[in-house]
């Protein structure tokens, strides 16, 4: 029996041996030396062990007396963690090392929490879920501060920390009550107690479930934490934070509402519609008068886990298919937006400015080309790739009935269009600045051309994540 439990969770399990050899490793052998092949290594290494998922894993399966699944939905959203999670590691050595910021905890950490989002989107139970949530959670404290001789880093890990700790007494408060309630911690028991005669008790242990789980997608109004977090934090980690977290503290939510909860669907339902609208227009409006990019991004991140949200706010396999794709589509073009970012310098600073954009066509047309895609596809704008990714939610959200809550989104989406947009503007018809001299790496290079060529190209099949994600989704609502 412990040989097929071992089994199924053998991806995490290589994992976290691959970080804890890492660690004995480059402390006995040189610490910072090192750290630069091991971030290299590590990012290798992640997308391996996605590759492995991807075409070895089959069927669903479960360890641990239920605690623990492996099924379609879980691999789904654990090859989009592993691969962004690699992307992100891969295009930031540079970075990194350029500003002395390449210490051998770096990659080490971002292992670490990987593990724990992996625990998260397989999680069958209230223990292992915080586990892997705080997994996760720890790791990403101590990278948001890596900077250690900047203020703003540290207020950065500081906040996160603080509120973090926060969001996760409200879930295990949550957890609590849904344990005292239903009696046991297992979705598969919950779900049996959680029936169409629900005892307030339990009701209200699923709403501090999910204002702990909104917090971690920065869905409003639990969002307080990211813009300050993704301003402070290196910029290498806020492009982290903007993919791999996001996809798997989405899929955790998915799992949660569906899993442990699904047969009340009307009760969860209006929750969630109401923390997407809130999101959606919250970002929406917020962004508008941002003048550094990173903030710009944080409530960029805000608005589109909103029209994530609406996915889930439909109850239905496809409002979680459209989600998936959501979340897939996001974080492509979140890697080539943050790859443009990372390559912001003025005699080697990082610059964060909008208005350093002034004109910057004249001087990288390719570049702003391929930024241009991007914003592009972030706004919605036909026919990019992200317009499809909006349009599956929304599709989603109609069929359920939710038509307000599509309408809503058709209205957030428009005034969002706004500060995208306006970066366009500016790199192309603004007025003339000192100009920008940072050079890109090959894989920075490769990574922002990579992720605007698929915002094209994609349109014609997704590149097949369509069925996929129908399958995963397929696996998840019964």
């Amino acid at each position: 029996m412990i040989s097929a439990d071992i089994q199924t969770v053998l991806p995490e399990i290589v994992l976290a041996l691959f970080a804890m050899a890492a660690l004995l490793g480059v402390v006995y052998g040189g610490k910072d030396r090192l750290a630069g092949r091991l971030t290299s290594l590590t990012g290798l290494v992640l997308a391996l062990i996605a590759l492995w998922i991807a075409y070895t894993g089959e069927g669903t399966r479960t360890a641990f007396g239920g605690s623990f699944n492996d099924d379609g939905f879980a691999r789904f959203a654990k090859v989009t963690v592993l691969l962004s999670a690699a992307a992100v590691l891969l295009m930031s050595r540079d970075y990194m090392q350029r500003r002395g910021l390449l210490r051998f905890e770096y990659p080490v950490l971002v292992a670490l929490s990987v593990v724990g989002m992996m625990v998260m989107v397989s999680a069958g139970d209230l223990m292992v879920l915080y586990m892997g949530l705080e997994l996760q959670s720890l790791a990403l404290y101590v990278i948001a501060a890596l900077r250690r001789d900047s203020a703003k880093s540290t207020e950065a890990g500081l906040k996160y920390f603080v509120l973090g700790a926060l969001s996760s007494g409200l879930l295990l408060y949550g957890a609590s009550l849904t344990y005292g309630f239903a009696g046991t911690t297992l979705f598969s028991g919950i779900i049996e107690a959680a029936s169409d005669d629900i005892s307030l008790g339990l009701l209200f242990g699923l709403v501090f479930l999910i204002s702990g789980v909104a917090f971690k997608v920065s869905a409003a109004p639990f969002h307080m934490w990211t813009p300050d977090v993704y301003e402070g934090s290196p910029t290498p980690v806020t492009a982290f934070f903007a993919t791999a977290p996001k996809v798997a503290a989405m899929a955790l939510f998915a799992r949660i509402i569906h899993d442990a909860f699904g047969g009340i669907v009307g009760e969860w339902q209006q929750i969630i519609a109401f923390l997407s609208v809130l999101s959606m227009f919250l970002g929406a409006v917020a962004a508008i008068g941002q003048t550094n990019i990173k903030r710009l991004m944080a409530y960029s991140s805000i608005a589109h886990m909103g029209f994530a949200l609406m996915g889930l706010a439909a109850g239905s396999v496809l409002g979680v298919q459209a989600m998936l794709i959501y979340m897939a589509i996001y974080v492509t073009m979140n890697i080539g937006t943050f790859a443009f970012i990372l390559s912001m310098e003025k005699d080697g600073r990082p610059v964060v400015e909008i208005s350093a954009l002034n004109m910057y066509s004249k001087r990288e047309p390719l570049r702003a080309l391929a930024m241009l895609v991007l914003l592009f596809s972030l706004a919605g704008v036909p026919p990019m790739v992200g317009f499809f990714g909006k349009f599956y939610v929304l599709r989603a959200a109609y069929d359920a009935g939710l038509a307000w809550l599509a309408v809503a989104g058709v209205i957030a989406s428009v005034i969002g269009a706004y500060y995208y947009l306006r970066i366009v503007f500016v790199m192309y018809f603004g007025k003339e600045s000192e100009a920008l001299d940072g050079a890109m790496p090959v894989f920075q290079w490769l990574m922002l051309m990579g992720s605007a060529a698929a915002m094209v190209v994609g349109v014609v099949n997704l590149f097949g994540i369509e069925p996929l994600a129908a399958a995963a989704a397929a696996t998840l609502v019964n």
